[in-house]
Order: structure tokens, then sequence, then C-alpha cells
């Protein structure tokens, strides 16, 4: 994927005029021919701007509050219908990811009973323990969790932040690339 930081135009040019150099996605949101109007860049600089206007509020949420508020700015970023809701086959397929960012949001309660209340709350799909635990334990396995035995539970930890960065923004990339060339796509039908 071509990436161009310094370019912040996101629509220099109508959709159809093509160059030589469109093969690929590009900094301003073109994918081929066409004109996505969609970056990486330009949702993650319209969600950060959301949390800047939210950086003044003096009510402390918790984690999985924080994590539901994340998730608001994106599907307000990304949609006018305000019914989006994640089906739960693309939470299962990304459930590792999504633990390691909620365990990571938390400084406590990371064990398997909050992380699932956090999937209930945040993504409103209701996993079972034989679905959440089998995950967990292999993230441990992978050496990105590290797990402290309490008396009846056990609590995750984020082992190692780069693999936690790189596991989640390779899975970014793909499904930001997948629905990219969907909508290009889409675009192009008669």
């Amino acid at each position: 994927m071509t990436r161009n930081p310094e370019s912040s135009d996101l629509h220099s040019r109508p959709t159809g005029e093509s160059t030589p150099d469109d093969a690929e996605q590009t900094a301003d949101g073109r994918v081929g021919d066409f004109d996505t109007g969609v970056t990486a860049e330009r949702l993650l600089d319209e969600l950060q701007s959301g949390r800047e206007e939210n950086a003044g509020m003096s009510v402390r949420l918790t984690p999985e509050q924080e994590s539901e508020v994340i998730l608001d700015r994106v599907l307000k970023t990304l949609f006018d219908d305000p019914g989006f809701e994640f089906e739960e086959q693309t939470v299962k397929e990304n459930l590792e990811e999504i633990l390691l960012v909620l365990i990571a949001h938390r400084s406590s309660n990371t064990h398997g009973k909050s992380l699932m209340g956090d999937l209930t709350a945040i993504f409103g799909t209701r996993l079972s323990p034989g679905t959440v635990y089998p995950q967990l334990h292999e993230l441990e396995a992978a050496g990105a969790l590290r797990v402290q035995e309490l008396v009846r539970t056990k609590e995750y930890q984020v082992e190692d932040e780069q693999v936690l960065r790189d596991r989640v923004t390779a899975t970014m990339e793909q499904h930001l690339a997948f629905g990219l060339f969907l909508q290009a796509a889409l675009e192009e039908l008669p």
C-alpha cells in the first residue's frame, strides 16, 4: 500500500480520471481509478478530534465506557445510520485482537468475566466462556498476555505492547483494505 503522509487532499481529482500510478490505494483515498474518500489517516484524524472535544470532560469513564465512546465515535464517523451493529461472527473472528485492546485499556478487573461483559456492552454480543477463555489461553501461550493467578480467578495483562500493536494494526489494515475494495467495486457497478 502506498502511503504519503504529506498528502492531505482526500479528493484531489474527480473519480474516473486516472494516472498510471493509480493501481493501488494512495494516501489521498484513491483505489485504482476510484476515489473512495476514506483513508486510515483521515479516520484517525476525525476520531482523534472527537477525543480532543471530550478531553475537557470532568467525568472519569470506566474502561468499558471509554471503549464504548471510542466505538461510538467510529460509527458516527463512518455511518449516517445509527443502527449499525456488529455481527457476532465478526466479533468471534477478531476476538484475539479485541481482547488485547480491551485488556490494554483496563488497569484492573481484566478477568474473563469482566471481559465477556465488555464484549456484551461494547459489541452487543454474548460469547460463551467456551469461546472467550480458549482465546485468552492462546494469547497467553503466544506470549502476548501475562496472567496473574488470584484466589478464584485470573487477571490478564498485556505482556508485550509491541505484539499488541503489530497484531491490531495488521488486522485493522486487512479490514480497511477489504472495505475500501468493496466500496470501490460497488461504485463501479452500472
